[in-house]
């Protein structure tokens, strides 16, 4: 997981702006793309640079679904909660996610920073349902085992690359 931001790196994607306060959205979705979230240091930065109040920078980053304030896992999953979806019982897996990695509340990330637990209105795999996505990648006719099966082939798949 990236844990660390570069505030450097963060003021020159500003800076490519030219400091414009009309290009706020599209900073902040280039420092979301490099870091997966917009973190508190980094929307003081924005607001410095922009010369404005980190409280609109803030009501900009929670009015869009899109933007995270939240550090996001190496594997972020989706689980889709559209009707062909939800019909087809993606509830129980989203829960069975939820309680593997040991989630609760409103927390989205696991412990060891691994797995970050979303649902989406829908995937556009209607056909595929319950579908699922691993880092954009989709998984089809998913169940509650097969989810979790598929999260511990990725621990072993980290095990291994960190072992």
């Amino acid at each position: 997981m990236n844990s660390t931001i570069d505030l450097q790196k963060v003021a020159a994607i500003i800076d490519g702006y030219g400091c414009r306060r009309e290009a706020l959205i599209a900073i902040m979705q280039d420092i979301q793309a490099e870091y997966k979230y917009l973190s508190e240091e980094t929307l003081e930065l924005i607001a410095e640079k922009l010369d404005i109040s980190i409280a609109k920078v803030y009501s900009v980053a929670t009015f869009y679904e899109n933007f995270s304030l939240e550090a996001k896992g190496k594997y972020i999953i989706k689980v889709c909660n559209g009707t062909a979806c939800h019909v087809r019982k993606s509830q129980p897996i989203f829960d069975a996610l939820h309680d593997y990695l040991g989630l609760t509340g409103e927390k989205k990330t696991s412990a060891d920073g691994l797995f970050t637990l979303e649902t989406v209105a829908c995937l556009g795999a209607c056909s595929l349902a319950p579908a699922m996505t691993v880092n954009d990648e989709v998984f089809a006719k998913m169940s509650p085992e097969s989810a979790i099966d598929l999260i511990n082939v990725l621990r072993e798949k980290e095990a291994g690359a960190n072992g």
